[in-house]
């Protein structure tokens, strides 16, 4: 089962000329849910000021599948695709509230950095735990349909 992760209204500054959330914002709100998640994973502001540790995004894929409007509800949910000791491989999920069809997704992968260098370096104990924790809370899911796609038009025919 997926992870409840963050919540939040679509406030009138977020929309467009067609009344619909502006890109950007769907972005925003799958970042949000990032930080939630690093609270959760004990990386809140105060451990990574006293470490010297965090998560940096090394890439993002975003797929908008339906609109979002001002005053709606939103929440992001969780799925860990993987992990290994630096890194997060991550699926984001965001729906209206109450409804059970995704209007967009995000996968994204995250680096733990030693933010003094930075440079790479392994998750604590307790952060892997919290992770493996997530990961095993989440149970057998099947991989999510856009998980792994790339961004490629077909290719062409040449006439000679």
């Amino acid at each position: 089962m997926e992870h409840r992760l963050f919540r939040t209204q679509i406030g009138a500054d977020w929309v467009d000329y067609n009344g619909h959330l502006r890109d950007a914002y769907y972005l925003l709100i799958f970042s949000q849910a990032v930080d939630a998640l690093m609270d959760t994973l004990g990386l809140d502001a105060s451990a990574r000021e006293a470490s010297g540790r965090s998560l940096f995004t090394l890439e993002v894929h975003l797929n908008y599948l339906r609109e979002v409007k001002e005053n709606q509800t939103v929440e992001v949910r969780l799925q860990v695709l993987g992990h290994d000791q630096k890194r997060l491989h991550l699926y984001l999920s965001l729906y209206r509230e109450g409804q059970e069809e995704a209007v967009a997704v995000s996968e994204q992968m995250l680096l733990h950095v030693d933010t003094n260098g930075p440079r790479s370096a392994p998750f604590s104990a307790t952060t892997l735990a919290r992770i493996e924790g997530l990961v095993v809370a989440q149970g057998e899911m099947e991989r999510p349909e856009y998980a792994g796609r790339i961004i490629s038009l077909p290719a062409q025919k040449h006439r000679g």
